[in-house]
């Protein structure tokens, strides 16, 4: 089942099962989705957005809702903040599962040896091709020193 399909199965059965919260952030997922297809579509492309480009959406909004609860607890408001963590448990059944730190470094290792990197000036296309295969499965902001580290060792 497909990204999108398993976003619409999950806003029924929150529906059915009245459970305003899950509900309201699938709905802004939903939102959130729609306006990339609105946007995709004016810059020509027929089809909605893919799974790819869903999974960075997700992947952007849990980072928007880290930053936002931050900032929260920093100003006492824990109700606050415990929604937003709220939200974040239920975008994140949507992303796949996050790679361990000996997988992430495999596939750091797979994707300089694929692009045949030797030196810093190919950090750009090791960084695209592990974003093309593992969006969604790892912090690619702590995902660039160790690459980084890899081509200048």
């Amino acid at each position: 089942m497909d990204l999108r399909a398993r976003l619409t199965a999950a806003t029924k059965q929150a529906m059915k099962e009245k459970d305003a919260l899950r509900l309201s952030t699938l709905r802004l997922i939903n939102a959130a989705v729609k306006d990339r297809d609105i946007a995709a579509r004016g810059d020509g492309a027929e089809t909605g957005v893919d799974d790819a480009e869903i999974l960075s959406i997700l992947g952007r909004m849990v980072k928007q809702r880290q930053e936002s609860a931050r900032s929260y607890e920093e100003g006492g408001r824990l109700d606050l903040a415990e929604q937003e963590q709220a939200e974040i448990e239920v975008i994140e059944e949507f992303l796949p599962r996050k790679l361990s730190e000996a997988e992430v470094n495999a596939a750091v290792d797979a994707a300089v040896n694929e692009v045949g990197a030797t030196s810093i000036r190919d950090m750009g296309r090791v960084m695209g091709v592990l974003k093309a295969k593992h969006s969604g499965q790892m912090d690619f902001g702590a995902v660039g020193p160790k690459v980084k580290a890899r081509l200048a060792g």
